[in-house]
């Protein structure tokens, strides 16, 4: 590239996949070499997983160029890469939301980012609000469907073939494979897991009990504020999914109560380990090892 050429570049803002390469270099350069599978926890869950991995290399989001970072409570900012057994996995603590004024691209970008680093699947964990009268708090829920009315979405304007296509299909967002193989994986564990739709809403306000029963009306068995930027990216990538929500509060109409966010947290906490313990053994499932090239 000659001087007047790199100049021009210089001053007209970076496409998308000039920011994915600049931020791929700078894991580079911090010997991070490709990624098989990812995981993005939400609020304060599932960091227990980096136990799972081998040779660990840490780095703060604020180092990676083009990464957007969260100061919300819970939300560690960290990237992790490691191995399980010969598996490349990089793990993403925190997550940032359009609620906090970031646009849907904005928060799609690290699930991008796995895909460029080489990752063929993610998974993805959420809290949400339970809306079927059957669940409680500190219950898991396997995602098996989604409903977006976040009223935003990570591929409005144009579109580098490179990175998927126009009109990506979303018949099967989430893997048959991998949703087997995290059954397996919680059965195997004893391990209680639900199973429903989840519903994505912008936030930051909680819903009312009209918006609850509507939820409830159209399908939905969870409500949160993030998860489906991220999985559309996903998808659009070509990326397998699987994505399990932990139910922090009950969002049934006629028992509602005001929302108490410590003690939203302290769920969080308390299952934590359960659910990283799902999260590691579902890393050794032969559904991802063997897409990795595993063979034990």
């Amino acid at each position: 590239m000659g001087a007047r050429e790199a100049t021009l570049k210089r001053r007209r803002p970076l496409t998308l996949r000039e920011q994915l390469d600049e931020s791929v270099e700078a894991l580079r350069r911090q010997r991070i070499d490709g990624a098989d599978t990812g995981i993005i926890l939400g609020t304060g869950l599932g960091f227990g997983v980096n136990e799972a991995l081998t040779d660990r290399i840490e780095l703060p989001y604020r180092s990676i160029p083009h990464l957007p970072h969260s100061n919300l409570e819970g939300h560690v900012g960290r990237l992790t890469w490691g191995r399980c057994a010969i598996q490349r996995v990089v793990v993403l603590e925190g997550r940032v939301h359009c609620y906090e004024g970031y646009s849907a691209a904005e928060v799609a970008y690290a699930t991008r980012l796995l895909a460029r680093l080489g990752a063929r699947r993610v998974i993805v964990t959420n809290i949400a609000g339970g809306l079927d009268p059957e669940f409680h708090e500190g219950d898991l829920m396997l995602i098996t469907d989604h409903i977006n009315l976040m009223g935003v979405n990570p591929l409005v304007g144009s579109n580098d073939d490179t990175l998927g296509p126009r009109f990506p299909d979303m018949s099967e967002p989430y893997s048959r494979s991998l949703l087997a193989a995290a059954r397996a994986v919680a059965e195997q564990e004893q391990i209680p897991l639900r199973e429903g739709v989840y519903v994505g809403v912008l936030g930051p306000n909680l819903e009312t009990r009209a918006e609850y029963r509507f939820l409830r009306m159209i399908g939905a068995d969870a409500v949160g504020m993030s998860t489906i930027p991220e999985v559309i990216a996903a998808v659009h990538a070509g990326m397998q999914v699987v994505a399990v929500s932990l139910i922090t509060d009950r969002c049934i109409p006629e028992t509602l109560k005001p929302v108490d966010v410590p003690k939203i947290l302290q769920i969080a906490r308390d299952v934590e380990p359960i659910l990283s313990r799902l999260l590691q053994q579902l890393l050794r499932h032969r559904a991802l090892a063997s897409a990795s090239g595993e063979t034990s």
